[in-house]
C-alpha cells in the first residue's frame, strides 16, 4: 500500500516541520475500478447502494491490518471492476491517506457483496 501525496506531506511536516498532525478518528475504505495513485485521481465506484465502510486497525511491528472484516451492502446496481482501494479520512470527500491495488480485481454485479476479510488490508512500512 502507498501513502497518498496528502498523508506524506502531513507526515514530514509532523516529524520535521514542527506542524502537529492529528490522525482522523475514523477511517473508510473506497473501492476504485481505475487507480487513485498518490494524487487521488482515480476512479471511486458510485451509485448501486455503493458507501465507503468504516475499518479499523491493529499494529504489529511494522506492519497494520484491518481487525475486522470489511464488507459492502449488496450492490444494488453493477459496480464494474474493482481493481483498487483507498484510506480515507472521510465517508465522502475527504483525504485520500492511502492506496493499493487488489491482489485480483473483481467484477461486481447486482447482488454481490464485496469483502474484504479481516486481517486481508495490510499496511506495512520497512
Amino acid at each position: 500500500m502507498s501513502f497518498s501525496n496528502y498523508l506524506e506531506t502531513k507526515i514530514l511536516d509532523h516529524v520535521f516541520g514542527g506542524t502537529a498532525y492529528t490522525a482522523p478518528s475514523t477511517l473508510y475504505v473506497a473501492l476504485f475500478t481505475a487507480d487513485p495513485g498518490d494524487g487521488d485521481s482515480g476512479t471511486e465506484v458510485s451509485g448501486g447502494g455503493y458507501t465507503r465502510q468504516t475499518v479499523t486497525f491493529t499494529t504489529s511491528g511494522a506492519t497494520t491490518s484491518n481487525d475486522s472484516a470489511v464488507e459492502y451492502a449488496t450492490a444494488t446496481a453493477n459496480y464494474g471492476t474493482v481493481s483498487h482501494i483507498g484510506i480515507y479520512d472521510a465517508s465522502s470527500a475527504g483525504n485520500l491517506l492511502a492506496h493499493a491495488s487488489l491482489t485480483s480485481a473483481k467484477t461486481i454485479e447486482t447482488g454481490d457483496v464485496f469483502r474484504i476479510p479481516a486481517g486481508d488490508l495490510d499496511i506495512t512500512l520497512d
